[in-house]
């Protein structure tokens, strides 16, 4: 049995031809899939982007979201084209040549690595929230050590983990739009003190809020327009372009879908689902939760090193109503480092059966988990713990590691749309074929490209984004020197194998 009569019959059974258990339900890949779309950038970072963007960062995220949609949709489109890929990087890899499978494996790796950082910082931004003494260290330790545990039992465990951390957050955003609702029809006031709160310490703040709000604000829709303040684009267009720069992050991780689609028990049609809910997705936890953030309180009073959400929630004078959002921001960091490390275990485990990483990382355990490349990928998440305490802030640590994680997924995304256009010239039948057909084809794959090569512009323009540039940029030359001593290594043993051949 070959090719896709294989692949789905390993389906029916529960397997994958790799050794992965099927052990995802549908339900978990919906759920993945939302969790992806809902995380720690959109609870920590959009504080920061708002800062910068103003209200205008509403059609920042819509425009990002329209172009993952279609990276997505090319995704989708290859991955169903041959079960037998476990993820992108196959795909990569079988398109495009070993280079590119070698060069997305380990790129996409170090990103849920470097996201776990940024996870880290967020975390432990939540819990110096509620306990200011407790050691940095300490938080990220306790999260790594947790959830190494939870996903060494089984795929399923991971699964149901991430289904109610997910299920958590969609109840917090229903709850902030359903509170934000009841504050605009009540006319909620917010009087100067309450407006300047945290933001005493920035006298430029405090003296554009004292001269636009005088007497406070009311909540209502009509705050958007930020006429008081500046209008949409209160920053202009450096000020709106700066956005992408730090929106990027709320996206990374939503191609986990299609990696979790391997260990799913019904990826043809479960993945399609997946996908297709992405603009209901942006439009609902993006677009209507941010405006619901900006309707009750304007964009300057926005303190960008705390999280939107638990301001927000702190104006309605219930005292434990922030602390709850509060652990709501936490489990949202919990489940994007729960998704890296379940991403980062499994390329791992892909490079190690295609012959580009140890052969030790392609083990299983009898319940089906690569538990040598789950445990080397929490290995590496830990000594970035001390990022915490080089950079000034834990603000400022995740920015850093946002940054690196924005250039990196990129590169990814990059690769994931060229080898789109790679399949569509070399197997048309394939394309023909599909029932889950990329809309636009070829000339929106183009238009995908040139977005992403202008927003690695735009991330060159910040001076925190440039520092993430700058370090990807030693992370590809490493790649580069290792991917070339492989070759070196093989043309090596090949040329051995020769001379040692006796001739005739």
């Amino acid at each position: 049995m070959t090719g896709t009569a294989a692949t789905d019959d390993h389906a029916r059974h529960g397997t994958t031809q790799s050794g992965l258990k099927r052990g995802l339900s549908s339900r978990h890949l919906q759920m993945i899939a939302l969790g992806g779309a809902i995380g720690t950038g959109l609870f920590n970072g959009s504080g920061q982007t708002i800062s910068v963007a103003g209200p205008s960062i509403i059609l920042v995220y819509a425009i990002i979201g329209f172009f993952v949609f279609f990276l997505m949709r090319a995704m989708g489109e290859m991955l169903l084209s041959n079960l037998a890929y476990k993820s992108f990087r196959d795909i990569a890899e079988d398109k495009l040549g070993v280079w590119a499978g070698f060069f997305s494996g380990w790129t996409y790796w170090l990103c849920w690595i470097a996201n776990g950082l940024a996870d880290t910082a967020a975390m432990t931004n939540y819990v110096l929230w509620w306990f200011p003494q407790c050691p940095k260290f300490l938080p990220g330790l306790v999260l790594v050590a947790l959830l190494f545990i939870l996903n060494v039992i089984a795929v399923r465990i991971f699964g149901e983990v991430e289904f109610w951390f997910a299920l958590i957050k969609i109840a917090a955003i229903g709850a902030l739009i359903l509170v934000a609702g009841g504050m605009i029809l009540t006319g909620f006031h917010s009087d100067l003190s309450t407006l300047i709160g945290q933001r005493s310490d920035d006298a430029v703040v405090v003296q554009t809020l004292t001269q636009a709000y005088p007497g406070g604000v009311d909540a209502s829709l009509g705050n958007l327009l930020n006429t008081e303040g500046g209008g949409v684009f209160p920053n202009g267009l450096r000020g709106f372009i700066g956005g992408f720069q730090i929106a990027f992050f709320a996206f990374t991780g939503v191609e986990l879908a299609g990696t979790a689609a391997a260990e799913t028990e019904n990826p043809r049609k479960s993945l399609p689902k997946a996908i297709n809910s992405i603009p209901l997705r942006v439009g609902l936890f993006y677009i209507v939760a941010l405006a619901a953030i900006l309707s009750v309180t304007p964009y300057l009073a926005v303190d960008p090193s705390v999280s939107p959400f638990v301001n927000m929630f702190g104006l309605t004078g219930l005292g434990f109503a922030a602390s709850v959002v509060n652990f709501v921001v936490l489990t949202a960091a919990a489940s994007s480092m729960n998704s890296g490390i379940y991403s980062a275990s499994r390329m791992m485990f892909g490079l190690s059966l295609s012959r580009l990483a140890p052969k030790a990382f392609s083990i299983l355990s009898r319940s089906g988990v690569p538990i040598r490349a789950l445990i080397f990928s929490c290995l590496f998440i830990l000594p970035g713990i001390g990022l915490l305490y080089a950079s000034s802030s834990v603000m400022g640590a995740f920015m850093y590691a946002a940054s690196a994680s924005n250039v990196l997924f990129m590169f990814v995304w990059i690769l994931i749309v060229v080898s789109y256009l790679a399949y569509r010239r070399a197997t048309p039948a394939l394309h023909a074929a599909s029932n889950y057909k990329m809309p636009g084809g070829v000339v929106m794959s183009v238009i995908v490209l040139m977005f992403f090569a202008a927003m690695l512009v735009v991330l060159c323009l910040n001076q925190q984004t440039l520092i993430g540039v700058l370090a990807t940029l030693v992370w590809f030359v490493a790649l580069g020197i290792a991917y070339g001593a492989r070759l070196m290594a093989r043309r090596n043993r090949s040329g051995a194998s020769r001379r040692a051949t006796p001739r005739d």
